[in-house]
């Protein structure tokens, strides 16, 4: 029996699909140590997600003026003379006048009534046991243009109507609680936010969320949370379902930044026309730049044309649990080749292949997505994708650290320009394509890298070779079920086992005797298997690993034990061979 003695030890048990404001200042803390291939990396570099000023403890509020709702009327009292109030039933429409930072409390029960205030200072929103539906629009319609922090106590619950008929023409009234300012939310109650005619909140500056409210948000018509200027989520329970043809739980036309809490958000409509134009469905949308900083995010999506995480330009993903899974069908037809699912490929089950990219009258259904470049420093991401892509960046994608589970029909991460791996760990399981693809080249340096491709001619490493691109190997440690590219440049010793058994254990040892890792393969063989470690001098199948805790999709710490098992024959791996086959190994 041989004890692990590092974190190398890779035993993947393979799933049974196949195997397993001020306007806003952007400074987003961290990014000192980010190298960004190109200068549009920058974008929105600096947006300050980290105020003082969004700490509702640093102001000083001069007094409170409680709204207190009951049936079809209200009460307004601590108004002084700086104020206007305007009643009408249970609407109410408050105007400060002054130069005070006001508490407006609100409280009590309509369901025909809102809120609406103008203000042109800073003020605290606080929600104190209040339950109003406005059946016209908005319950809460804030036209401030400056900071309003939302305070929640008790339990809190607001819906819009079906139609908004009473908006003045020359105002916005876009969500069931609506600001033209930022919107911070704090507190300890709970909030719930019914949307049926537009969207739930929603902010024409930026929306953040902090110590530490429940805040749910179920929309039918419009998006979840949109914060204009970006979404930031520090801290809180923020659950998010929307159901409506092509919305989002979060969209902002610029950054989208998750740094603790837990945040949970479901889609369940489908792509489709909005406004003439045929735009997909998204978990969260970041036109210019998406952090995953800490805390945990969990997105699913389950309807036609969706997109788990999607963005125009860059993504961060640094630290925190991302867990995205994409399960439901690519909309439309596709010209470059149709999609998905097929009858298999290459024996495994749930094969067929999806098309790249999606065309005019089509969305391509993928987990994590975005136009531009890719970092993941830290932090778990998996993403499922049931008919594309699990990750994809149109640009490069880089991997320093972090652990990074991809699975999917298509390739499970795929780059449209080079892709580097230089540390932390890797799996990528295709039941139809590559494991890893890089229409560029492809760099692996360090870390772990466990890559399952679907056979033939999809491998488990793929580099664009036929536009003279290649695999360059000088690190870590690798273990390819599938195969490398062809033409593949080795700095590190590389062995070919031939052709794996299918469901069998493989364990990689050093001349010493020492397990260097260990994994399991699919339920189907007929795949070529590559390996490659800094020191490895054997493998053996049919191992036994027991013991150690669970650390790295089956990996196990110091403490796990592989023993028996039968020699396997190695032989050297140059990067010789055809694309995608055996070939001259």
């Amino acid at each position: 029996m041989e004890k692990t003695l590092s974190l190398l030890l890779v035993l993947a048990t393979l799933s049974t699909q196949g195997c397993t404001k001020d306007p806003i200042d952007i400074a987003l803390p961290g990014n000192e140590t980010d190298t960004p291939v190109n200068a549009d990396d920058t974008a929105g570099s600096n947006i300050e997600t980290d105020k003082d000023d969004d700490n509702v403890a640093n102001t000083t509020f001069a007094r409170t003026v409680k709204v207190a709702f009951s049936g079809g009327g209200a009460t307004v009292t601590g108004a002084t003379a700086d104020f206007t109030v305007v009643t009408d039933g249970a609407g109410v429409t408050i105007t400060n006048n002054g130069s005070e930072a006001v508490i407006y409390e609100l409280s009590g029960t309509s369901t025909d009534g809102y809120f609406k205030l103008y203000s042109t200072k800073k003020q605290e929103i606080l929600l104190n046991g209040l339950t109003l539906t406005n059946k016209k629009g908005a319950a809460i319609n804030n036209q401030s243009h400056k900071r309003t922090f939302v305070v929640v106590k008790g339990t809190n619950t607001l819906a819009d109507g079906a139609s908004y008929t009473q908006t003045p023409s020359d105002e916005d009234e876009k969500a069931a609680f609506f600001s033209e300012g930022q919107l911070v939310f704090s507190g300890d109650g709970t909030l719930t936010v019914n949307a049926t005619g537009k969207a739930g909140i929603t902010s024409d500056d930026y929306v953040r969320f902090m110590a530490a409210p429940t805040v749910k948000v179920t929309s039918s018509a419009g998006h979840g949370v949109r914060g204009k200027e970006s979404i930031i989520v520090s801290d809180g329970t923020v659950d998010v379902n929307v159901s409506g043809t092509g919305k989002k739980g979060f969209s902002s036309d610029t950054l989208v930044y998750i740094g603790g809490g837990v945040t949970t958000i479901k889609t369940t409509g489908s792509a489709g026309e909005v406004d003439g134009e045929l735009t997909g469905v998204a978990g969260i949308k970041a036109d210019l730049r998406f952090e995953m900083v800490d805390g945990v995010l969990n997105v699913t999506s389950t309807g036609t044309g969706a997109k788990g995480i999607s963005g125009d330009n860059v993504a961060y993903f640094k630290g925190g649990t991302v867990t995205v899974n994409v399960t439901g069908a690519n909309y439309g037809t596709s010209s470059s080749g149709g999609f998905g699912p097929g009858g298999g490929h290459g024996g495994w089950p749930g094969g067929g292949q999806g098309s790249s990219s999606s065309s005019d009258n089509s969305v391509a259904s993928k987990g994590i997505k975005f136009d531009g470049n890719l970092y993941i420093s830290g932090g778990k991401v998996t993403a499922k994708s049931a008919k594309h892509e699990a990750i994809e960046a149109k640009g490069v994608i880089q991997v320093t650290g972090g652990e990074v589970y991809a699975y999917s029909i298509d390739d499970a991460i795929n780059a449209g320009g080079d892709f580097t791996i230089d540390g932390g760990a890797v799996y990528a399981q295709s039941t139809g394509n590559d494991g890893l693809d890089a229409n560029g080249n492809f760099y692996i340096k360090g870390g772990i890298v466990f890559a399952l491709g679907s056979g033939g001619a999809e491998l488990a490493v793929d580099a664009n070779s036929e536009a003279q691109k290649k695999l360059y190997l000088t690190g870590g440690t690798v273990i390819a079920v599938g195969g490398l590219e062809s033409g593949a440049t080795l700095s590190q010793t590389c062995w070919s086992a031939g052709t794996v058994k299918a469901n069998t254990a493989y364990a990689l040892y050093d001349k010493d005797g020492k397990v260097l890792g260990a994994f399991k393969t699919p339920s189907t063989g007929n795949l070529t298997l590559v390996l490659s470690a800094p020191s490895l001098d054997s493998v053996k199948y049919g191992v036994t690993v027991s013991g150690g805790t669970a650390l790295f999709n089956g990996a196990y710490t110091d403490g796990a034990t592989v023993s028996g098992g039968s020699g396997c024959n190695l032989s050297a791996y140059s990067g010789g061979g055809g694309h995608g086959g055996p070939g001259g190994w």
